[in-house]
């Protein structure tokens, strides 16, 4: 059983269609019990990460989440929430990764938000196995995490940026992969093989 965490951030139809396509039983639910026992956990998240971190802490999740020994996921602000600090709304964030959240500088030539489908690289581990360098992942984003030591994958705008990130056992995209076409399904697929 996968458990999706509700907290009022996700986008959780198209995750949803995307787990079941693989087959995958899954529950909305932001009880720590269920948490606790599902065999896999997905963060997801839309939104601000204030905001995120805010509904986190009033449902007391984070220490749950800390606490957690089988494979989450956290997808876009999801992730962005699993790192130490976000510049959105100065949050001060779980602390899983060992990076800062901040936010891309606009200018006439970078247009935030980074929206669209964008290449992967440098991809490293079991959640990217079957995935070549260089395939298209979808982002809706203004914010990133910076290459830092839990980097295992990276993507450009146009400065490399963290792509994917993972610590022991929680992973973190910032891109949707449940938007991303074959190349999602196929991480998700690999996420759920863990």
């Amino acid at each position: 059983m996968v458990a999706v965490i509700d907290y009022n951030m996700g986008n959780i139809r198209s995750l949803g269609n995307a787990l079941g396509r693989l087959g995958a039983e899954w529950v909305l639910t932001s009880d720590a019990e269920v948490i606790k026992k599902a065999g896999r956990v997905i963060l997801p998240g839309v939104g601000n990460a204030a905001e995120a971190m805010a509904n986190l802490r009033r449902l007391g999740l984070p220490e749950v989440i800390w606490r957690l020994r089988r494979p989450v996921l956290g997808i876009c602000v999801g992730m962005q929430v699993m790192c130490r600090h976000s510049e959105e709304g100065d949050a001060e964030c779980m602390g899983i990764f060992d990076a800062r959240v901040r936010r891309f500088e606009e200018s006439p030539e970078i247009k935030v938000p980074h929206m669209g489908w964008s290449r992967i690289s440098n991809l490293e581990g079991k959640l990217f196995a079957g995935i070549g360098s260089g395939s298209y992942v979808y982002y809706v984003h203004s914010y990133y995490a910076p290459l830092c030591p839990d980097t295992i994958a990276t993507s450009r705008h146009p400065g490399m940026f963290s792509a994917a990130l993972k610590y022991e056992n929680f992973y973190g995209t910032q891109f949707h992969p449940e938007k991303s076409g074959e190349t999602g399904e196929r991480i998700l697929h690999n996420f759920l093989k863990l």
